[in-house]
Parts: structure tokens; C-alpha cells; sequence
């Protein structure tokens, strides 16, 4: 893995950004860093924007109104195709290759030395016991790894310790919500 596709992903969580773009951002600012090669999903009030590695998110209230930026998700569990183009040609261009795995101690270290904490926050039901997440509260940014390998509940191009995604925002009542389903 190069040091900038680490640089990449700590930015992200440290930040809760991709590339400066929040999670609230239209579809045209999206679509103005990231350039126009992406899949779009787009219903009545849902859409997304699948740019390889990130994923935004959009809603709006009625089909007359324009969307709003709910959320991204850095589908890091792709990189194991061992597709490099995956990443898209912005991405690649700012940090290089990136790796077929992140491993989420590895991650995790590279933040705590920069004073970046993350907590780990109940997993939903569905995912347990494959899956945990750890959030880190200033940027509301969520990872989630590979806990537990499962036959059909996790990738097979994945082991246990590697990050398959990163989210934002996760928000506190998010957590909380979490955290009364799991008692």
C-alpha cells in the first residue's frame, strides 16, 4: 500500500470528507471533484453516485425538489477484485495505487498517532458477529472490518483485521441507537 493511499483513508476518517467533499454536497459538486464517470441509482427520493472506491449518497422530500448530500461510503471490500482502476482515475491520480486490503490495526495506529481516536460501537444485529465498527466522534466517520470470516456473510478476497468501509456521517443518535438495541 502506498503511503498516500494511507494518507487518503486517514484523511477521510480524520476529516469526514473524500477530496474536500462532505457528505452534504449536491451531486453536482460530487460530480465537479470527482468528474462524470460513475453509476447512478436514482429513484424518487433516492439516489446514488458509485464512483468505484466512494459512494455518495442523495435524498430529497418530493420528486420536484433538487437532491441533498446524505452520506458516503468508501466500499474499500472492492479493492479486493484487484480491479486498479477501481479507485477512479481522480482518486488514483492524488494518491496513487491502492492496495487490495486496508488492515484496520494498521489504520487504526496511523490515527491514534495523530491524536485521532476511534470507539468501538455495537454492530448491528445482521452483521454481528462478522463485522465490527469503531466510530470516531469529531468527524462522525464509521469503519467497519472484518471480524468473524463467514461463508456467506463476508467477502471471500477479505481476511479477518480488513476494513470494509468507511462511512460518514454516523451521527451520535446513530450510536445511541446502537448502543439501546445491543442491551
Amino acid at each position: 500500500m502506498t503511503p498516500y493511499s494511507l494518507a487518503f483513508y486517514v484523511h477521510a476518517v480524520t476529516t469526514g470528507t473524500v477530496l474536500g467533499l462532505r457528505p452534504t454536497d449536491s451531486p453536482d459538486q460530487v460530480a465537479a471533484v470527482l468528474g462524470p464517470d460513475f453509476a447512478e441509482n436514482a429513484f424518487e427520493r433516492a439516489m446514488s453516485r458509485d464512483y468505484g472506491l466512494a459512494e455518495f449518497h442523495f435524498h430529497r422530500a418530493r420528486a420536484r425538489d433538487p437532491w441533498a448530500g446524505h452520506h458516503f461510503s468508501l466500499q474499500v471490500q472492492r479493492l479486493a477484485r484487484r480491479d486498479r482502476t477501481l479507485p477512479g482515475e481522480v482518486l488514483r491520480a492524488r494518491y496513487g495505487s491502492f492496495a487490495p486490503r486496508l488492515r484496520f490495526e494498521k489504520l487504526r495506529r496511523l490515527l491514534d498517532r495523530r491524536g485521532v481516536p476511534l470507539v468501538e460501537i455495537p454492530e448491528y444485529p445482521a452483521n454481528a458477529p462478522h463485522y465490527r465498527t469503531f466510530w470516531q466522534p469529531g468527524s462522525r466517520t464509521a469503519v467497519s472490518f472484518v471480524a468473524v470470516h463467514g461463508e456467506y456473510s463476508t467477502p471471500g478476497g477479505l481476511r479477518v483485521g480488513d476494513v470494509y468501509s468507511i462511512q460518514a456521517p454516523v451521527t451520535a443518535q446513530e450510536v445511541e441507537l446502537r448502543e439501546e438495541r445491543a442491551r
